[in-house]
């Protein structure tokens, strides 16, 4: 006697779900231009790593023999692999089965199979998102209505523990919408990736309006305006791949160090540009991005959100080996002056590299908060408050340099003075105060220049005496300001990271600060 029988039929099961909605649905997803979920996994996982869970649940019927006569899989896959050597758990719809959309009664009640999570495993968890939410035809095979019931809470605490990171690679509708937000990382492919709480048929129902899918929640939408995604792709492999580099920088979770690599960039190399990138006339802009090649290991940098909250460049990038996180004015975007959407995007990355004990590197040339009508409907005191919030809050050990300016609360915000690790460094290009002299003139002596002879020719006297006065080293006389050759900073933030790994070792655990916001 042999339980093969059995076993064929486990097999031929298996090779059920595998053919997902079958030709016809893999077609479809196919011509959509989208991969199908098995593709994805396989772009994802490591060779042969998939170890899926619950492969034989889905909805079935029997014959009066006991025989089973058809086999239609649930729309989710989910299962444990291995992502450049690394176990991560992943998670995905299935387009072609009943395009993702997820159902009340698929396979019955789920009483417990151990199947893990990523809060219980403690791992990175990956969703690839591609579902067009609740349908009424389910109501139609019920024979009743439900009271939506989705439970956000083992996810949302999965954000204090391990990295949680979202492509969205088609729809993401309905329960599905607040997934990329509540992210460390999300990335969406261009064309086929797009995010709202109801589609176009729904916006038609409510609002009478006829609109595109991607018009509504496209990645024109949500990478530059909304902020709701970081990063545009420009497809599923590239969406991927910034899922595994993204994933690179990061532990497993908060218990364990971040991860570092070999790296073969010296760190005491001096890049000859930095002597002279920073113009004399004040108000030239620059090119920040040779600051950032010019300090942190080559190639290493990582942007987030490049294309929102554009007056600040953001990202993960690594200082001989180890992983940092990455803040930088730009001055070619509203002057680098911080906005709604630079500080939003400022305190997620503050966030996430004080839950996952990275170091924080800091490059300034802050001008202040953008000022004017259109910076107060946004609310930039509100965003700003946030962000120094996150700030005050957080722990991990942090370095600023004074590459330029720093000017009134905005540019306190960049620094992390507490009793944490901090250190702070001015270039000699440097200047710095409550507000710009140029601003602060007209405004302090606003009388004595308009009962002046000549108005102007005060106002420029006066902007003159406090230029005289705005020196870099009378500041560090008087406070001890350290200030250096640009061309040094790399070694002195090499040795600043690769010192504050001993302060990290004692930093591992859950935050004491607030829950991750998204």
């Amino acid at each position: 006697m042999t339980w093969q029988p059995e076993i064929d039929e486990l097999a031929r099961r298996h090779s059920l779900k595998e053919e997902m909605g079958g030709p016809e649905g893999v077609d479809r997803q196919h011509s959509h231009g989208k991969l199908t979920i098995r593709e994805r996994i396989d772009l994802l996982a490591d060779p042969g790593t998939f170890d899926e869970m619950g492969k034989l649940q889905g909805r079935t019927v029997y014959n009066d023999a006991g025989e089973l006569e058809s086999f239609s899989p649930v729309s989710r896959v989910r299962g444990l692999a291995k992502v450049n050597g690394r176990r991560v758990h992943v998670s995905g719809q299935d387009f072609t089965i009943r395009g993702g959309t997820a159902r009340t009664d698929d396979g019955g009640v789920d009483i417990g199979h151990g199947h893990p999570d990523a809060n219980q495993l403690r791992l990175p968890n990956i969703n690839l998102l591609d579902g067009a939410g609740g349908s009424v035809q389910e109501f139609d095979d019920l024979g009743r209505t439900y009271i939506p019931d989705g439970d956000f809470s083992n996810y949302c605490n999965l954000l204090s523990i391990s990295p949680v990171v979202t492509a969205v690679l088609g729809p993401a509708a309905g329960g599905s919408a607040p997934i990329p937000p509540l992210s460390h990382f999300s990335v969406m492919a261009k064309g086929t990736g797009q995010v709202f709480p109801g589609g176009p048929p729904v916006v038609k129902a409510a609002l009478n309006l006829d609109i595109d899918k991607d018009v509504l929640g496209g990645s024109e939408i949500h990478t530059k305006i909304s902020g709701v995604v970081d990063n545009i792709a420009e497809d599923e492999a590239d969406a991927i791949s910034q899922v595994k580099q993204f994933l690179s920088y990061l532990p497993d979770n908060v218990w364990e160090m971040p991860p570092r690599i070999e790296s073969t960039d010296d760190p005491n190399r001096r890049d000859e540009r930095l002597l002279s990138l920073i113009p004399r006339d004040k108000r030239k802009p620059y090119n920040p991005r040779v600051i950032i090649e010019g300090v942190l290991d080559e190639g290493s940098f990582f942007e987030i959100a490049p294309d929102y909250g554009s007056s600040r460049i953001i990202g993960l990038a690594r200082a001989d080996g180890y992983p940092v996180g990455v803040m930088a004015n730009n001055p070619n975007r509203r002057g680098g002056s911080m906005d709604s959407d630079a500080a939003e995007k400022s305190a997620r990355l503050v966030q996430l590299c004080d839950t996952f004990h990275i170091p924080m590197v800091v490059l300034m040339d802050d001008p202040g908060f953008m000022v004017g009508p259109e910076s107060e409907m946004n609310g930039i005191e509100r965003s700003g408050a946030r962000l120094l919030y996150s700030i005050v809050q957080s722990k991990m050990p942090w370095i600023s340099f004074i590459c330029r300016q720093s000017f009134g609360l905005a540019g306190s915000l960049q620094f992390r003075p507490g009793p944490h690790m901090f250190r702070r460094y001015a270039w000699v290009s440097g200047h710095w105060g409550s507000m710009h002299i140029e601003g602060g003139t007209s405004a302090a002596f606003r009388r004595v220049i308009e009962a002046a002879d000549d108005p102007e020719a005060k106002r420029l006297e006066i902007e003159n005496s406090f230029q005289r006065i705005a020196s870099p080293f009378r500041t560090a006389e008087a406070s001890g300001l350290d200030l250096i050759d640009p061309r040094d900073t790399r070694a002195i933030m090499c040795d600043f990271v690769d010192m504050a790994q001993g302060v990290i070792k004692t930093q591992l655990g859950p935050g004491i600060g607030p829950t991750y916001r998204p």
